[in-house]
């Protein structure tokens, strides 16, 4: 195994003030391609996908449960299958409390193409409580590029798709796949994916931090047992 160098802490502190130059340039480009993430157009959805989830039957305008936005891991678990993807399941082990997306008016939700009955006792076996809901029988998956043809057989990819909600209407704002989801999983990190970002006052577009007439986003942060439901 190859180790880093051993050397003084005066040799470490230099090294390491030459890396933060690096790393405070990336977090400078990282916000630019937010921000221009945040630019892009959207498009609504006409389509009329049916998923069913604890509650039964369920709409993709029901998958916001009344908040502004929606974030939707496509978790890969095809109907033939007897357990769900071993990585897609290592990403929502590190999803966080929903508290938070939930205080920046934003749901998050897991779909799967399997049936919901063979969603349910994957799901108790992991001991998630995160919503999850079946779009077996829907075009859902494949709109939305995540099952795949491939020489004649239906494929999964793991990916994630964010979505905007005005008042009836329901827009796709963004997706990402595969390597596209790695360093994803904290609530800043699925934030800077959506249309309105994290809500602070020093991101761009302007304007956004205060669309729903709230505090800016990291003015509303609590611990998660103090949010008003």
């Amino acid at each position: 195994m190859s180790l880093p160098e051993i050397v003084s802490r005066g040799a470490w502190r230099a090294a390491r003030a030459e890396l933060l130059l690096k790393e405070k340039a990336v977090t400078r480009a990282r916000d630019a391609l937010n921000a221009e993430r945040r630019g892009l157009p959207m498009v609504e959805v006409d389509e009329q996908y049916v998923f069913e989830g604890g509650d039964g039957k369920a709409t993709l305008f029901d998958l916001f449960e009344g908040r502004r936005q929606l974030v939707v891991y496509h978790f890969m678990f095809a109907p033939e299958w007897d357990a769900g993807c071993r990585r897609c399941s290592e990403f929502l082990d590190q999803v966080g409390h929903l508290a938070h997306l939930h205080a920046r008016d934003t749901s998050f939700a897991t779909v799967s193409r399997a049936p919901y009955p063979k969603v349910l006792p994957f799901k108790a076996r992991m001991g998630w409580t995160l919503p999850w809901y079946s779009s077996y029988g829907s075009g859902f998956n494949r709109d939305f590029e995540v099952t795949l043809e491939q020489e004649g057989e239906l494929v999964e990819r793991p990916g994630l798709s964010c979505f905007l909600r005005d008042r009836e209407r329901v827009f796709h704002t963004y997706t990402t796949y595969e390597r596209g989801l790695d360093g994803l999983g904290s609530t800043t990190s699925l934030l800077d994916l959506t249309a309105l970002g994290r809500q602070e006052e020093w991101e761009e577009p302007k304007g956004r931090a205060s669309a729903f007439g709230a505090p800016a986003g990291s003015e509303r942060i609590r611990y998660h047992d103090e949010y008003e439901d």
